[in-house]
């Protein structure tokens, strides 16, 4: 498969990543495995058996006209424990990596055919200047995008730190959330190799 570059040229990919039908299904439980595995996971409430005091009952049984009471840690008194206390957990969910690979190539290639893949030779900023990395992204018409690059880019990163909308990762560190998170998806030659042989 031939793809156009951004001004001229072209470059040959495989059909079988770039040429995949759309699996909604896939996509979609993937990328809630993804969105899972960054959840932190370490909300804490005390039950009542964990809230000091209340060892003793408050008043005695029967008598004083008052509600049976056997402890103030109840959570029903103030300063009590929580009925359903929340507690550490872990919320990853198991994806194969075989899932994972299908995934990507699903929604690589969907991007292609809704045009929203633009592939270059090379991009980058000579200088971390944010106004000099917006002038880029309007000559290319682009407001709401991913920039991959196939190494880390610190001058690139640190020009698009504070432009809304815009983004910048490495091939490696590109995955299922940021690619369909944005508009358009603008990746050089290299990146789209090695993201290949990532797919492969």
């Amino acid at each position: 498969m031939e793809l156009q570059l951004q001004g001229s040229g072209s470059v040959t990919v495989s059909d079988d990543n770039f040429g995949q039908a759309f699996k909604e299904a896939l996509v979609h439980q993937v990328v809630t495995a993804c969105l899972a595995s960054t959840r932190s996971g370490n909300a804490q409430q005390k039950t009542r058996s964990m809230v000091s005091g209340g060892g003793i009952k408050p008043w005695r049984q029967k008598g004083t006209g008052r509600a049976r009471a056997g402890t103030i840690r109840s959570p029903l008194w103030r300063g009590g424990g929580q009925t359903f206390a929340s507690s550490p957990r872990d919320y990853a969910q198991k994806i194969n990596r075989k899932m994972y690979r299908a995934a990507m190539r699903s929604i690589v290639s969907e991007l292609l055919r809704q045009d929203r893949l633009l592939i270059t030779e090379s991009f980058g900023v000579s200088e971390p200047k944010t106004r000099e990395l917006a002038g880029k992204l309007k000559e290319l018409g682009l407001s709401n995008v991913l920039i991959v690059t196939d190494a880390a880019d610190d001058n690139l990163y640190l020009a698009a730190r504070n432009l809304p909308h815009v983004a910048v990762s490495d091939a490696a560190g590109a995955d299922p959330v940021s690619l369909i998170g944005f508009e358009k998806v603008l990746i050089t030659t290299g990146a789209l190799k090695q993201l290949e042989e990532r797919l492969a």
